[in-house]
């Protein structure tokens, strides 16, 4: 990290007073974006609208929970770009690639029909969204040293970008899709990602080599080895599916458990790693409550794509006079207010410098938010349809919310990561969002009618006492952390 920001500043070259690659990193991910949300912003009404609207005619319970468990398995696929990364080929090489796997998995929606390209074109998007996003995160830490008081700034940028591609995809695959049908939305996704893809090829020269090279090589004469645990893993994938053990109605809680399993296996081999030292295992250990918290999070953020997917659909009032709004619009309104706010708490976590709030503030700060958020719901169920300022106001608290927590949490795992495991420790975090994200799935089909308010006082209340309770570790997690925020 320190040969990288050290020669950063002597090129003198800067983004918005930010290391200069930052820019290359932005523009990759802004587009990657662009495709990834321009495609989720369709996939519940592609699964549920019946066949003759254009859909597959899916139950909408379960494609609320295939949905999460997607958005779970892009999460869960971070691992195999960490370890890709760490172990054989480097950061910048896995997002290369990774994106080619993006633009292939849009291409497959936009062009096979039925369930045939479902699967295949989210399998593609799943892996290469998991390999870019781990990868391009680690690559914009390793442009800052862990004591730079930039870095929350940084990523707050960074996180901007992403949001620019969150607005343009939704308002351009909803629009085509009205006008065209499911089919040509998900190919202007595949064109966004191929403008990226070429982009990000033009300026690879400008990052750092420490992105090339892998952080803990994998010896060679243990290549073999991980080669038949991959096949084995594959194969019982495949078998758990064929024998049914894995069904399209379990498929999100199966994935929770996995990620679960996962989580724990990967604290507890970064623990007990000869690799890490007495200072690193103590920031592992303080990482355990930002993963719980993120996880929580993201479980209500999430239902954007779930509960609220379905929400505006049929409960939403999206008329604008004479025009109705398609309801993917809605995927837009947060990413909005991202671009709008995101410059102006970059700009704050930068002139209060070291005088921030601690990073567990923040985190028990946005669980209290995006619990309120969720609360607010009980007295829109009086209305017949909800105004839709009233749903654009409940999406400016989550927005705040997720400006407290998402770019910072990067962060934290950036600054907590021991040298040995710093892309993994990224995944990590990932997997927190992997969690929330699949049970943002599994928890919607719990909002049934009747069961509208017990709901939300469920969601938001605990999430409310989440947040105290991590406002209230943030002693003892200062102890742990050092002289880390």
């Amino acid at each position: 990290m320190s040969t990288a920001t050290t020669s950063t500043k002597a090129s003198g070259k800067t983004f918005f007073g930010h290391p200069g690659a930052l820019a290359s990193l932005f523009s990759v991910e802004m587009w990657e974006r662009f495709s990834f949300y321009g495609m989720q912003g369709l996939l519940a009404y592609y699964m549920y609208y019946s066949v003759t609207d254009g859909g597959l005619g899916m139950d909408q319970g379960l494609a609320l929970s295939l949905v999460g468990a997607y958005g779970g398995a892009v999460y869960l696929s971070t691992i195999l770009g960490a370890w890709l990364s760490d172990r054989l080929f480097g950061s910048e090489r896995v997002l290369f690639f990774s994106a080619i796997a993006i633009m292939i998995g849009h291409i497959g929606l936009a062009l096979l029909p039925g369930y045939a390209g479902l699967v295949i074109g989210l399998i593609f998007v799943a892996v290469g969204s998991g390999g870019l996003k781990a990868n391009a995160v680690a690559l914009v830490g390793s442009l800052y040293s862990k004591e730079d008081p930039r870095i929350d700034a940084g990523f707050s940028l960074f996180y901007m970008g992403v949001n620019i591609g969150g607005l343009l995809g939704p308002l351009l695959t909803g629009w085509l899709q009205v006008q065209y049908g499911f089919h040509i939305g998900f190919a202007a996704a595949a064109v966004g990602m191929a403008i990226g893809l070429g982009i990000y090829a033009l300026g690879r020269k400008k990052l750092p080599d420490s992105g090339r090279i892998p952080s803990n090589p994998l010896p060679a004469s243990e290549r073999n080895r991980y080669v038949v645990i991959f096949a084995a893993v594959i194969v019982l994938i495949i078998a758990a599916f064929a024998s049914k053990i894995v069904t399209p109605e379990n498929l999100a809680s199966t994935i929770a458990y996995v990620v679960i399993a996962a989580s724990i296996i990967y604290f507890a081999l970064i623990l007990r790693s000869k690799k890490v030292d007495a200072t690193e295992r103590k920031q592992v250990w303080a990482f355990i409550p930002f993963y719980i918290g993120s996880a929580a999070f993201w479980a209500l953020f999430q239902q954007q794509f779930t509960f609220i997917a379905a929400y505006s659909d049929q409960r939403l009032d999206r008329h604008l006079g004479s025009w109705e709004m398609p309801p993917s619009w809605v995927t837009s309104i947060n990413p909005v207010f991202i671009i709008i706010f995101a410059g102006i708490f970059a700009a704050l976590w930068t002139k209060l410098g070291k005088r921030q709030p601690r990073t567990s503030m923040k985190f028990g700060l946005a669980l209290v938010v995006v619990g309120a958020a969720f609360l607010l719901f009980i007295p829109l169920e009086s209305f017949v349809k909800t105004p839709l300022l009233a749903l654009v106001g409940i999406l400016l608290l989550c927005t705040f919310a997720e400006l407290l927590l998402s770019p910072v949490g990067q962060a934290i795992a950036t600054k907590l990561a021991p040298a040995a495991f710093g892309t993994q420790m990224i995944a990590l975090f990932f997997l927190s969002v992997s969690l929330g994200t699949t049970l943002s799935g599994v928890l919607a089909g719990y909002y049934t009618e009747g069961n509208e308010i017990p709901y939300f006082i469920a969601m938001g209340g605990t999430a409310v006492v989440l947040g105290i309770a991590m406002m209230a570790a943030t002693p003892a997690l200062k102890k742990l952390m050092g002289p880390i925020l």
